[in-house]
């Protein structure tokens, strides 16, 4: 198990701290709200997904997967639900209070999201398969996974929410606050192309 551990470790930090729909969404979250208000959606998005790693490692998502029709209404709830956002944020208010900038994404949608959020699926069941820890009881091996996630990933998925907080101070006019929402915007639907392709060419 040690010897997967630390392999692991930077791989979770390489894939969770690296630009994505969460940590779009969190910086934008934390540009528009502050920390305070944002902390449900990152615990949201960090307890969601240990949940879901859990879940793939113990054998589950694998077995969803080899589904077609599981894998095709995934990328299409994935991608609805994504330019649903990205929309979300492009024309949220920009208004000079946090109060009066709508309401930021709740902890229930953020760990639901991780469910058709194609980016934590291909994470998840890339961790499961590389960095199996070779525990006879696969539990235990997604307990460890999970874990790790969570322990690891948390602060650098922290560091998005917190870097979009210190960003809001110079995000002080409307039209500012404007052009930051509808980059982020368009941060995921640019996330979305890819899956999309994907798709098409698949299909």
């Amino acid at each position: 198990m040690s010897e997967t551990l630390l392999p692991l470790v930077l791989f979770v930090i390489v894939a969770v701290g690296t630009p994505g729909p969460n940590n779009a969404m969190l910086l934008a979250s934390g540009a528009n709200f502050g920390v305070r208000r944002a902390l449900p959606h990152y615990l949201g998005v960090n307890l969601g997904f240990t949940a879901m790693v859990f879940v793939v490692a113990a054998g589950l998502g694998a077995t969803l997967l080899q589904f077609p029709i599981f894998s095709a209404v995934l990328r299409f709830v994935g991608i609805t639900y994504l330019l649903y956002l990205a929309f979300r944020i492009a024309t949220a208010e920009t208004s000079g209070t946090q109060a009066g900038r709508g309401q930021p994404i709740t902890f229930t949608e953020a760990a639901l999201f991780q469910w058709v959020n194609p980016k934590a699926w291909i994470m998840a069941t890339s961790a499961s398969v590389t960095y199996a820890t070779g525990h006879s009881d696969p539990i235990v091996q997604a307990m460890v996974l999970a874990a790790v996630f969570l322990v690891a990933g948390s602060p650098f998925s922290g560091i998005w929410l917190v870097g979009g907080a210190a960003v809001s101070k110079w995000l002080s006019s409307s039209r500012r606050r404007r052009i930051f929402n509808g980059a982020m915007a368009g941060l995921l639907v640019l996330s979305v192309l890819p899956i999309l392709a994907e798709t098409i060419w698949h299909g």
